[in-house]
């Protein structure tokens, strides 16, 4: 399996399980099939609303001796409303119950968006703190307390821009050392790619299939379907493979970590597969071909009336 190496020498497996829409009823049976065929990564969020159910399969699998939890990767997030310095370590501490581990291997602030205490998703522009209200800066320095305290090893950002990482790497104790943001072919985002390896941030793409199941309130009426592009099924065609192999290989190969879900014991044993499947220089050119800077997971929906956020000032 491919890893990705942190600054301190420790390695991530670069192909994990997402647990993003992955219902309750359903996350605990594919999390252990997916341990079972030799996943050793799981991505989790508080937000996804399964953390729970989570770590009852990650426990079961220990007690079988599946897998001790020294041989698994765990990330998980901070919500947008735990944004506050005292807010930080309590809300890792809910994940690590709910999950039933000591400790995450990796810990990302979500989105660098702002909620008043208890708002899950913001509906008017009073659910929001801005970012001059509740610097990023701020947040950081509670996500740096909480690694020194050993509750988790490393620390990093999602839905960061670049301007952002710049800003909090100027201010910062630590650097992030992880940002995870949607990437696909159509989304390939090479402008990131080279700052972050000259930076030494490391990249985890999410909805790397292009997410057609995401929630229909996210969806465009006449969005291209990924998994469906004529360029992507003719090369898993050529090459007896998915389209998701395809694309799953696509993004390890460009030395990203890739997270894709599903609760398919038939899928989630072809994506693995897809981690030992190499594509060809002319493959990988083809592909290039194909951006076109489509997020499917545009942000709109931290922007409301007289809000403090906007799509220009959410990605810079």
């Amino acid at each position: 399996m491919k890893t990705l190496q942190f600054r301190n020498g420790d390695k991530m497996p670069a192909f994990g399980l997402g647990t993003w829409k992955s219902q309750p009823g359903e996350v605990y049976a594919a999390v252990k099939e997916a341990i079972k065929t030799g996943y050793r990564h799981i991505d989790c969020a508080p937000i996804y609303g399964n953390e729970k159910e989570v770590g009852d399969a990650l426990v079961e699998c220990f007690d079988e001796g599946i897998v001790k939890r020294e041989d698994l990767w765990i990330t998980s997030k901070l919500w947008n409303d735990a944004h506050g310095t005292e807010d930080v370590e309590p809300a890792l501490k809910k994940t690590l119950a709910d999950l039933q581990v000591e400790y995450l291997d990796l810990f990302l602030i979500h989105w660098p968006v702002a909620l008043k205490k208890g708002v899950s998703m913001a509906e008017k522009a009073s659910d929001f703190f801005s970012l001059n209200e509740i610097p990023l800066s701020v947040t950081w320095r509670a996500m740096e307390a909480v690694q020194e305290k050993g509750l988790t090893t490393h620390i990093g950002v999602s839905n960061f821009s670049i301007d952002k990482l710049k800003s909090l790497s100027v201010e910062c104790k630590i650097k992030p050392e992880m940002n995870q943001i949607e990437m696909h072919p159509y989304l390939q985002q090479q402008e990131m790619v080279d700052f972050c390896k000259e930076e030494g941030i490391l990249l985890t793409a999410y909805s790397p299939l292009g997410s057609k199941d995401r929630p229909a309130l996210l969806k465009a009426d006449d969005e291209p379907l990924l998994l469906e592009d004529p360029t992507i099924t003719r090369i898993a065609q050529d090459n007896g493979i998915t389209p998701a192999q395809v694309l799953i290989a696509w993004s390890l190969s460009r030395n990203i970590a890739v997270i894709p879900k599903s609760v398919s014991p038939d899928r989630i044993r072809q994506n693995y597969k897809a981690a030992a499947i190499e594509l060809g220089p002319q493959e990988m050119e083809e592909i290039a071909e194909l951006d076109r800077g489509l997020r499917y997971v545009t942000g709109n929906f931290w922007v409301v009336d007289e809000g403090p956020y906007t799509l220009e000032n959410l990605w810079d």
